[in-house]
This record gives structure tokens, C-alpha cells and sequence, in this order.
């Protein structure tokens, strides 16, 4: 029988391993032990893997691993220049991979930074400026700090795009490409991505070259961890359909749940429904600054927010331990995205539950969409929803009269009523008439201007 595979077979550096063991990583899980070896060895890799499984350990790891040999205690910034650089869809999975890297890079003496939009640009320039060998960002935000020359990318020696299906999606393609002529032409290329679509395959034509295919799943598969549930509601019904799930046993005892809208307006909608029927919501969009994004994000992570109501935008780089259901409130416009969306709960061998609120008719094509990328037929089942009394935005505080005891009685009030004794009239004075005013003849105004009055 052969023996487990664990991350000490691999031969990473000892301080690597110093950090892994911290982390409590023992055994790699299918994606990581089969893109690490060939990562190591220098090839280029197109990695297809479910989300969750830990694609970001099966670049980053490799890639520290790589560099460490140039690690240096100096303080100038050209001996930090950068030599591995990470393209991201969104700032949260920018932030996301960061995070990861800098805890596998605690003990290297590498350097790591994360440049993305939405924040003041001049703390990423202060880091940049005095050198980092690795560098995550999103495509935009790379190109502001390339023209204000806060970076070059002349010595980078490995490239990663993660999730790149869903840069082509967000348009990110012409970015792309120039971010890539600017770097050399001989360097090791990766891309990791839980779907691989025509056009991500031929981005791998031009992009990659000879890469090691790496498929742990069937691709655009969901993970079997995860249960799913297809209901039919009306359009109207959904709001109540919503509140009637949330109260279902699996929902009510879950710590978390994320649930996802197609729309900025419905998500700022839904929150304030959900909020006036008494539930802790809060909405992540593509309006909130980074700065409530994070804050917002940190507090549904530590279970001070139960549910988190979310565009697309956190449908990638959610990295949340232990999340376990997803609602789809909208059934999503792209396939792809599904897999993205429930993608977020069964993570790293767990349980979870997706459930999806479909409207007959409207969602019929989006739905057999879903089907056909995951090769999966979904029982429809239809919910009966018991309309609810809305609550009033602005419910009418009732006056609740004070209990009445002999303590706080009033004294005058409580005495019997006596009617006053009559008091004798004044004799008053007859009001002397005022005399009549002499009527007064006026003499009328000359006609012309400078006339005599008549006497």
C-alpha cells in the first residue's frame, strides 16, 4: 500500500515548513499534490480544480519555494524588485491570496504586498516603492501604479492569473494583455481556476506554454459535499420564500449564510427587508467602499453578522472556514457563476447546503444553462409561501398608561366633586355711550392737479 502523501515529501525549505506546520497543514489535498511537483520543477501549469480546494496553496507555496534563494535582509528597494506577480478578479480575492502568501512567507524574508482599487493609492505606492518580490493585484490598479513608475515588472520570474474566467467576465482582458507584454518573455506561467471555459482555453493558447493540464474534478463540476435544492416561487414570492427558508431548522441553527442577488438595487432591497423583520444583514456590493466591504466582510467571518446579502462581487475570494448555506435569491445570469456561488459553502471536505429560489418561465433558460455546465438534472420543488404582514418602516410607539395605586394618586383628583357656591353679581356701571361723531362733509379733490378745495 502506497504511503500518504504529506507536505514534508515535497522537500520545501525549512522555513516554509516552519509556517505550514503553524497553519496545521498535514496532508495535501488532490489539486495541491499534483500541481506542487510540476510547479517546482519550472513548468507551466493550467490548473482546474473546485472551489475550495486549495488552489492558492498550490501556487504560492511552490512559488516561495522558488524564490527563496533570492531573499535578502537589505534595505535598498533594488535588491526587492518583483519576481512573482498574482492577477486577481476582485479586491477581496486579492486580499484573500495575500493573506495566504504572507502567512507561507512569515519566516522566508520575502516581501509581499497587494495593490488593488478602492482605497487611497498612496499607502500602496509607500510599499511598493521600498521593494517586494511579491505582488498580488487586481489588473487595474497595477496599470495606475505602472504609469506613475511605483513598480517594474522587468525581473518578475513567475506569473499567476487566479480565477481568469472571471477577468475575461469583468472585461479584464485588454489589461491583461498589456500587463503581459511588459513582462519577460521567459518565465514560468500558471493559471488556476475553478472553470475553464472556450475563451479561458484559448487566453491558455497564447498565455501559457506547453502547460501541464491538472483536473481533480470534472470540470465545472460542484463539489459532493454540497446538497442543492431548486425551488419554484413567483416572482412576488420570493421575499416571503426567503423569510420562510431562513426560518427552516438547517437555516435557523446555521452561524452563516450568504445570499445572492443579480443586482446592486435588489441587494440594498433585500438587506432592509431582512433587517426590518429583525435579522442581522448587511450588503456587500460594488458601491460599498473597501473600507465597509472590509469591515462588513471581518464581522460576517466572526459570526457578529449571520447573514450577508452579496452581488457577484464576493462570489469570488470568499474564504470563509466554515460557511454552511448559500441561498441563491436570484438564479445567476452566467452558469459559471453558480458553481462560483455555491462554491463559497462544502469547502475543504465540509457539509454544506445551496438552495436557489427560480421563478417558472423567467429562469427556465438560466436554469437548463446551470444544468448542461454541471451535467446535472434538478428536481424542482414547489414552495408553498404563507404571505407575511410587512412591517412598518415606521411602527407607531403605543401609550401605555401607568399603573394606578394609592402611592402615586393625585390628591385633587381623588376628592369628590363639590360645585362652587354662586357668587353675588357686581353691580357694574352702565358704560357711558360714546358720543356720536359729527359727520364730517369732505370737500372733494379738485379734478386737476393744483385745484381749490371748496369750504
Amino acid at each position: 500500500m502506497p504511503k500518504e502523501l504529506t507536505f514534508a515529501d515535497f522537500g520545501f525549505h525549512e522555513s516554509l515548513m516552519k509556517a505550514i506546520a503553524e497553519l496545521g497543514y498535514e496532508k495535501p489535498t488532490l489539486i495541491q499534490a499534483q500541481a506542487i511537483p510540476l510547479v517546482m520543477k519550472g513548468f507551466d501549469v493550467m490548473g482546474a480544480a473546485q472551489t475550495g480546494t486549495g488552489k492558492t496553496a498550490s501556487f504560492g507555496l511552490p512559488l516561495l519555494e522558488r524564490l527563496i534563494p533570492s531573499a535578502n535582509a537589505s534595505m535598498s528597494p533594488a535588491r526587492h524588485p518583483v519576481r512573482a506577480l498574482v492577477l486577481t478578479p476582485t479586491r477581496e480575492l486579492a486580499l484573500q491570496v495575500h493573506e495566504n502568501i504572507a502567512q507561507y512567507a512569515k519566516y522566508t524574508g520575502l516581501r509581499s504586498a497587494c495593490v488593488f482599487g478602492g482605497v487611497d493609492i498612496r499607502t500602496q505606492t509607500d510599499a511598493l516603492r521600498r521593494g517586494v518580490e511579491v505582488l498580488v493585484a487586481t489588473p487595474g490598479r497595477l496599470l495606475d501604479h505602472i504609469e506613475q513608475k511605483n513598480t517594474m515588472l522587468g525581473q518578475v520570474q513567475i506569473v499567476v492569473l487566479d480565477e481568469a474566467d472571471r477577468m475575461l467576465d469583468m472585461g479584464f482582458l485588454p489589461d491583461i494583455s498589456r500587463i503581459l507584454k511588459l513582462l519577460p518573455a521567459k518565465r514560468q506561467s500558471l493559471m488556476f481556476s475553478a472553470t475553464f471555459s472556450h475563451d479561458i482555453k484559448s487566453l491558455a493558447a497564447s498565455f501559457l506554454h506547453e502547460p501541464k493540464l491538472v483536473e481533480v474534478a470534472r470540470e465545472n463540476s460542484t463539489a459532493k459535499t454540497i446538497t442543492q435544492r431548486i425551488y419554484e416561487v413567483h416572482d412576488s414570492e420570493k421575499a416571503d420564500a426567503l423569510l420562510e427558508l431562513l426560518d427552516e431548522p438547517e437555516c435557523d441553527d446555521a452561524h452563516n449564510i450568504l445570499v445572492f442577488v443579480n443586482s446592486k438595487i435588489c441587494c440594498r432591497r433585500l438587506t432592509r427587508t431582512l433587517q426590518n423583520y429583525g435579522y442581522q444583514a448587511e450588503a456587500i456590493h460594488g458601491d460599498k467602499t473597501q473600507e465597509e466591504r472590509t469591515k462588513t466582510l471581518e464581522a460576517f467571518k466572526h459570526g457578529e453578522l449571520k447573514i450577508l446579502v452579496a452581488t457577484d462581487v464576493a462570489a469570488r475570494g470568499l474564504d470563509i472556514a466554515d460557511l454552511p448555506v448559500v441561498i441563491n435569491f436570484d438564479v445567476p445570469f452566467n452558469a459559471e457563476d453558480y458553481v462560483h456561488r455555491i462554491g463559497r459553502t462544502g469547502r475543504a471536505g465540509s457539509k454544506g447546503l445551496a438552495l436557489t429560489l427560480m421563478c417558472p418561465g423567467a429562469d427556465d433558460k438560466n436554469l437548463s444553462a446551470i444544468e448542461k455546465l454541471t451535467k446535472e438534472h434538478f428536481k424542482r420543488i414547489r414552495l408553498d409561501v404563507m404571505p407575511r404582514k410587512r412591517p412598518s418602516r415606521y411602527p407607531r410607539k403605543q401609550y401605555v398608561a401607568p399603573p394606578v395605586s394609592p402611592d402615586n394618586g393625585d390628591p385633587f383628583f381623588d376628592e369628590p366633586y363639590v360645585p362652587s357656591k354662586p357668587v353675588a353679581a357686581a353691580q357694574e356701571q352702565p358704560a357711558k355711550a360714546e358720543p356720536a361723531r359729527k359727520s364730517e362733509k369732505r370737500a372733494p379733490v379738485a379734478a386737476l392737479l393744483g385745484g381749490l378745495l371748496r369750504k
